[in-house]
Order: structure tokens, then sequence, then C-alpha cells
């Protein structure tokens, strides 16, 4: 059985230490402080001149819930052309309806723009009314992955929900929110059908900044802006091999 370990970055530094850490693929994006955002076109050409592993990128243009906007909408489409001409591999979508259910008339440009690329339906489904059956709408649409925590703050947490969703007819479930070796080592003992594993594998890096001027916000007041995160190629390779 194939096992997959894709790992969520935001920068190319990031990129090359999931590389580095022997990542499957990449889910690219920006801004992951806030859960991540669609990526800068120039950051996938920066990656793609160093690497061709597969790469799909997140389509979400701001952070938030995931009803959108007619012009929200376009401007995912649009980016997904932009995208696929830097050298995308697939894009990772979801758009929900007031009332929770996934929301295939929104989608309909994502998936058109989107037409022959792999396609994995976020963390919306999380947030979903009834996440089973969001799948199972998912796969009605030609989305091949769902990417989940088991509409669960973590999927450790979500670990039932996520058994039932493995026992679907349907989408790959590719168990995301808290992922690290020893989060697959316990689900390949408990769910032993689950074989793709989503992490980001962050560590803290501080800023090279020596003059600090505090109490300047650029954003959210108490936000750290004094370090950045980054992924930590020793967890991807231990999360490599807790999967092997």
């Amino acid at each position: 059985m194939n096992r997959l370990l894709e790992v969520c970055v935001d920068s190319l530094a990031s990129a090359r230490a999931a590389i580095a850490g022997g990542a499957d693929r990449l889910e690219l994006c920006s801004a992951l402080a806030i859960g991540g955002l669609t990526p800068y076109t120039a950051l996938l050409e920066q990656l793609r001149a160093e690497s061709a592993i597969p790469v799909r990128c997140l389509m979400r243009p701001r952070a938030g819930d995931f009803c959108y906007a007619p012009e929200e909408i376009d401007l995912m489409a649009r980016q997904i052309q932009a995208l696929r001409t830097a050298g995308a591999d697939g894009f990772v979508i979801g758009c929900l309806t007031p009332e929770g259910e996934l929301d295939g008339r929104a989608m309909a440009p994502l998936l058109e723009a989107a037409k022959g690329a792999g396609l994995t339906l976020h963390r919306c489904v999380d947030v979903s009314r009834d996440p089973l059956k969001t799948c199972l709408d998912a796969a009605a649409l030609g989305i091949d992955t769902v990417l989940t925590s088991g509409a669960a703050g973590s999927c450790s947490q979500g670990l039932d929900t996520i058994r039932a969703m493995l026992e679907l007819d349907g989408p790959e479930i590719l168990i995301g929110a808290g992922v690290s070796a020893g989060v697959i080592s316990r689900f390949r003992k408990e769910l032993p059908q689950a074989r793709a594993f989503h992490m980001s594998g962050k560590r803290d890096i501080p800023s090279a900044m020596i003059f600090r001027r505090e109490g300047v916000p650029m954003g959210i007041p108490g936000f750290d802006e004094w370090h950045t995160q980054q992924t930590d190629e020793a967890a991807v390779k231990a999360a490599k091999a807790a999967l092997a």
C-alpha cells in the first residue's frame, strides 16, 4: 500500500527542509500563522527552479470562514490559472454554503480552472454540518483527497470521525492537524488503513533583529513578531520513518 507524507510550507526555506526530510508532496501556501492563504506565484516559481516535487497550492483568499463572495471565487479561479502556469500539480480548495453544506455551485469555476489537476478538499470539511456527507459530496465533484482533522481541534481528538471517513467509499483521507511522528505511529497502530498524513513540522526561528521597538504591532496586537516559523527537517524525517 502506497503511503503519503505531505508537508505544508509557506516559504522556500521550509520547502527545502521538507524535501530534505523526505516529504512526498508539498502543500504550498502563505501565512501559515493564520491557517494558510493562497501562495505567491513567485514563491512557486522559486521552488520549481529547484525541485520537481509534487505541489498542491492552497486556494484561500482570506482568513475566516469558507463562505465566499463572487469576487473571491473569481480571484481564486484567476490565481489557479496563474499557479498552473507556474508549475502547480494540484490545488486545495473548498467552499461552504451558509448552511454548512459543500457549495458545488460556488466551486464550479475553481473546478473548471483546475480541470485535470489533483484536487484536495481542505479543512472546510471540519467545520461543515456533516463531515461524512461532505466527503462523499467532494468525491461526486471529482475531488480525490480530503484533508481533515476529523472535525476536531486536532486529528488525535478526531480519531473516531477519521475512522468513519476511512470506511467510506470516497476520496483519500489525508490526516492533518497536530501530526507528528508519534501521532503517525499511534494512528498506524489504531487505524492500519490510514496511509496519508499532512504536517507542517514547524519550529520557531528567532528574528535577526537586534534593535526591537516594542509596543508597535504590525498586525494583531500581541502577535509575536520576533519569531518566524519554519519546517524542521528532523521532524519531517521522523514522521517519514514512522510512516514507513
